[in-house]
């Protein structure tokens, strides 16, 4: 979700202010994907990196995330969302752990799942799930990964311009597709989402394979 704070910059206003637009626009992805019958979202709202901003931006980004949680568990119950955080969660403060394990509780029947990379990397996520890993196939490894549970990536994503991974999802990432678009998160409307689903509808994903 890159760009909220190029947007509020650009519009005189604070960081926080483009970071609260950005919370926005995630309500409306979310409906559109939930309408386009996609079953899972994944949005990177904190890397391990975004720790050496501003305190006051830090913060900022941490009461957003706590208000999010609070205002938005009716609702994500009444439509069906099973919230999940990914990442490392022992950066966070222990009020804020809690409300993101009572949440992921609460909505863990939901049929559509968000998840939210939070205080995550994924090159430190790849370290933990290797100090942890006893197999010896890559299903057994991914078991291991944060994203237990959840199936790859299809399609990644990328606003404001930027043209690289910035360390997220590394390993599930492997044969994702890739959409990348000028525009600033919290502009990212149902427009720029359908070009991304028809951007992605005419890829021959082919998983390192040929078709016939």
């Amino acid at each position: 979700m890159d760009g909220n704070g190029r947007w509020a910059t650009s519009r005189l206003k604070p960081r926080i202010f483009g970071h609260r637009a950005g919370a926005q626009a995630l309500d409306r992805v979310m409906h559109y994907c939930k309408d386009a019958g996609i079953k899972y979202l994944t949005v990177y709202a904190f890397s391990t990196e975004n720790w050496k901003r501003s305190e006051e931006e830090v913060s900022g980004l941490m009461t957003l995330l706590s208000t999010f949680i609070k205002s938005k568990e009716k609702e994500l119950l009444e439509n069906g969302v099973r919230f999940r955080v990914i990442g490392r969660r022992t950066d966070l403060s222990e009020k804020l752990q809690k409300e993101i394990a009572e949440l992921e509780e609460k909505t863990k029947g939901g049929a559509f799942t968000l998840v939210v990379a939070l205080s995550y990397g994924s090159r430190d996520e790849i370290v933990r799930a290797a100090m942890k890993f006893k197999g010896s196939t890559e299903e057994e490894f991914a078991e291991c990964l944060d994203t237990a549970g959840i199936p790859d990536p299809d399609l990644i994503i990328r606003t404001s311009g930027e043209l690289r991974l910035s360390n997220f999802l590394m390993w599930q990432a492997a044969y994702s597709e890739f959409y990348f678009t000028d525009k600033l998160w919290p502009d990212f409307d149902k427009e720029e989402f359908d070009k991304a689903l028809e951007s992605f509808s005419k890829r021959e994903r082919r998983m390192g394979g040929r078709l016939k």
